[in-house]
Parts: C-alpha cells; sequence; structure tokens
C-alpha cells in the first residue's frame, strides 16, 4: 500500500510509524529544502519527535506531486493553519477517486471552516475521513495500545485507512459522523488550555475534574449546535481525547495554560507562542466567532477567550466553575 504524508511534523512522523509496521510504501513531504536533507541524513527529528528514528526505506520529497502521484491514501498531517494553502497547492494533483486522511485537528479562523470543509473547498474529491483521540505522537511510538475514531462517509475510505493504521496496538473505531468528530478535536484542545490554567493556579485533581465535567456537557451543546451526533462525547475523539489532553504536561495546549495561569507577562506568553505551535490558541478564536455567528453561547469558550485575548485574570476560572448553572 502507497502513502503519502503531507507534513513531516510530530503527528505525522508518529503516524508514518504505524504505517511502517504495517509495511507500507510511505513518502513524506515538507515545504522546507533543509528540513528534507536533515531528515534525510540524519533520519531523526530531535525537536519535534525525539526517539523516533525514521527508517531507511521512507522516502522525504520537497515535492507534493511526488508525494501524491500513484498513492493509494494520502495523509494531511500539517498544522491547521497550513491547510487552506497547502491545500490549493495540491490541487493540481488530486483525483477524484484519490482518498485522503485528515489527521489536522482545528478551525480555521476567519472563514469558521472545518478541516474537511476546506479541503473540499479545493479538491475534486470527496473520499476524505478524519482521525481523532487520544494520541501524543511521542506515545504512538512505543508502540502501546491506543485507540482512535475514525469518521469517513466512504467504505472504500474507511478501508484504506484500517489497513494502513489498525494492528495490534492501534485499534480503530467506526464513526460517520466528520463534523461531531472534528468538533471534539478541536474544542478539547481549547479545554485543555483552561485545565492548564487551574494547575497554573494551583488548583487541586478534584477541580480539574469538575472543569472536565462541565466541559464535557458544553462540548453536547456544541455538538448539538452544528447538528452533530451528541454520542460523539463519548467517543475516543470526545472524552478520551479529552482526558489525554486536558491532564498531561505533554500537552502543548495544557503547558501554555499553566504558563497564563501562573502570571505569565504578555512578553512571555508571546514568545512561548511565537516558538511553540498551540492548536488550541489558534482554534479559541474560531470557535469563539463561530458560535456567535450561531448565536450560540458557550460561558466556558467566553470565559477561555476573555482570559487568554484579553487579559482577564485568570483566577476568574475558579470562580466561574462554582457560579457556571
Amino acid at each position: 500500500m502507497k502513502i503519502g504524508i503531507i507534513g513531516c511534523g510530530a503527528y505525522g512522523l508518529a503516524l508514518s510509524s504505524i504505517m511502517h509496521d504495517n509495511n507500507c510504501d510511505i513518502t513524506m513531504w515538507t515545504n522546507k529544502e533543509k528540513e528534507k536533507n536533515d531528515l534525510e541524513t540524519k533520519r531523526v527529528n530531535t525537536k519535534k519527535l525525539p526517539g523516533y528514528e525514521i527508517p531507511k526505506d521512507i522516502k522525504i520529497t520537497t515535492s507534493l506531486e511526488d508525494c501524491i502521484k500513484g498513492k493509494d491514501l494520502i495523509v494531511m498531517a500539517v498544522p491547521a493553519v497550513a491547510v487552506d494553502s497547502v491545500s490549493r497547492e495540491m490541487a493540481p494533483f488530486i483525483k477524484t477517486n484519490d482518498h485522503i486522511l485528515i489527521a489536522t485537528k482545528g478551525i480555521e479562523q476567519g472563514t469558521g471552516l472545518f478541516m474537511h470543509q476546506i479541503l473540499q473547498k479545493y479538491l475534486p474529491t470527496r473520499n476524505l475521513a478524519v482521525i481523532s483521540g487520544p494520541s501524543f505522537a511521542v506515545d504512538l511510538i512505543t508502540k502501546m495500545p491506543a485507540g482512535l475514531s475514525l469518521a469517513a462517509k466512504s467504505t472504500r475510505t474507511y478501508n484504506l485507512v484500517r489497513r494502513a493504521l489498525a494492528n495490534d496496538y492501534i485499534k480503530l473505531r467506526k464513526s460517520k459522523d466528520l463534523i461531531g468528530t472534528e468538533v471534539c478535536g478541536s474544542i478539547k484542545n481549547v479545554i485543555a488550555i483552561a485545565s492548564g490554567m487551574l494547575n497554573g493556579l494551583g488548583a487541586n485533581d478534584s477541580t480539574t475534574a469538575m472543569l472536565l465535567t462541565e466541559a464535557t456537557h458544553d462540548m453536547m451543546e456544541i455538538l448539538h449546535a452544528f447538528r452533530a451526533n451528541k454520542r460523539t462525547v463519548t467517543s475516543f475523539a470526545g472524552l478520551g481525547d479529552l482526558l489525554l489532553t486536558c491532564t498531561s504536561v505533554k500537552s502543548r495546549n495544557y503547558s501554555f495554560g499553566k504558563l497564563v495561569g501562573s502570571g505569565a507577562t504578555q512578553e512571555e506568553i508571546k514568545t512561548y507562542l511565537e516558538n511553540t505551535t498551540v492548536e488550541g490558541y489558534y482554534t479559541l478564536e474560531s470557535i469563539y466567532q463561530l458560535l456567535r455567528n450561531k448565536h450560540v453561547k458557550i460561558p466556558i469558550i467566553d470565559l477561555i477567550y476573555s482570559i487568554v485575548v484579553k487579559g482577564k485574570d485568570p483566577k476568574s476560572l475558579l470562580k466561574f466553575l462554582v457560579e457556571k448553572d
């Protein structure tokens, strides 16, 4: 099976390790010539995914055409902010019968589009799948059991992804709820920022559990607003990813929230964001505006936005949890 992975970040590399175990022929794309040369010669990326040595038979390219042409499955694994531009660059090489797996989580700023909707805007294929669940890249390369939600409308696409990823340590749970899976995968990053704030404020595990319980109810309301399946909140993409991302220092979103909660200066926060990809920060602006446009009020999202973007005192989160209806 031939796979093209768009993106050489931590998650793309982690997925390549699983697919390589499943005997797939893999080509990975980066838009940086230096990164390509470094990965080809050193076979490691100590900054993005320490501990993973890229197998010698995984090819690295800066040509989207080479990464896409003749592949059974294409994997989108670039940061959410880059999906629009990369999709436009991919368009000349995508055919109507191509199959694409989206591993990127987030909501586009300005448009409020989910990742599969951006691809639908530029690409002729409708054979799209979304994968989401509790799975840090650094954990996936250990080959210990992990569960993921796989949402796809096409049975053929689902089967291709299953063939590429499922094995004796990766479990895939089937879904047809693309919107719900993407909503959960995006919102949990925002909630993780709030969870990190609690840690920075010195709150205990009981308070964190309180936040996660309230967040689960709010996620159900958001799913309802997008006409998605409320049951998706109990999936690997929902509760599973929420628990992982909101309780681990491995999460960049959680670490960012901890920085905010501990009283970091605006300059320290700015420096962190400039040097770290915090998908929850990118998604926060998008979901805040999207919910306002839909006239849906989710107080926890409004509060996180007020703290992170407008500089409200993080301690207001403690009061909010007690007073929330």
